[in-house]
């Protein structure tokens, strides 16, 4: 008897409730508004070295187009690199203009490849990570392989976001979408076999940033 008038009772509270109109509904979300706050222009480089040291990548800041040559010649002496793949035109005519040796075919570069020099698409501010696509005269192969990947860019490639970044891919190539883009933070690594982290298990070891600034004073 007693559990027949508690079963009444909640069946009148759900009635009640149900008769009752709904409470009035929440503003709808603005999805056009970023997640994250802005960062200030003036800041993004600073913010961008911060997180791309994070993710322990090695980071050089240019001043100008020769002090990257001057960075690239001395980096790459220190690192005793013999064999630096460069498979973009524009690439190899500033470096041929420097003096700087590398290689531009693929021949023998599996057996070689100790370290690979690209260009990107864009620098993500927010992850300190690198955007990269197959549609660079690199393909996919320069920036996976080597044990070292470099990279050249310029200040004014810094976006704040992902979303920024995959904005400048679409408004760039349009119908002709890149068949491979990827984000890179840091050196490859895992910590899948007994939690051990290991870097360069599934790509270079080591990422190298050169950042020229290209930014008006």
């Amino acid at each position: 008897m007693y559990e027949a008038k508690t079963k009444e009772i909640v069946l009148r509270r759900v009635r009640e409730a149900l008769a009752k109109s709904a409470p009035f509904l929440p503003p709808t979300p603005d999805f056009t508004t970023g997640l994250h706050l802005a960062i200030p222009t003036e800041e993004m480089s600073v913010v961008f070295a911060q997180n791309f040291l994070n993710n322990s990548g090695t980071f050089f800041y240019c001043e100008s187009e020769e002090d990257f040559f001057d960075q690239l010649y001395v980096f790459k002496k220190e690192q005793n690199i013999q064999h630096l793949f460069v498979w973009e035109p524009n690439l190899q005519n500033i470096l041929y203009q420097a003096g700087i040796d590398y290689i531009d075919n693929d021949e023998n570069f599996v057996r070689d490849a100790e370290a690979g020099l690209t260009t990107c698409e864009a620098l993500i501010t927010r992850t300190g990570s690198v955007l990269v696509s197959s549609a660079r005269a690199g393909g996919r192969r320069l920036s996976i392989y080597p044990a070292t990947h470099l990279v050249v860019a310029k200040a004014s490639q810094l976006v704040h976001d992902i979303k920024d970044g995959l904005q400048l891919i679409r408004d760039k190539y349009k119908n002709n979408f890149p068949s491979m883009i990827s984000l890179v933070s840091g050196p490859s690594r895992t910590a899948d076999i007994e939690k051990t982290l290991v870097m360069g298990a599934h790509g270079p070891k080591q990422l190298v940033l050169f950042l020229i600034d290209d930014l008006p004073h």
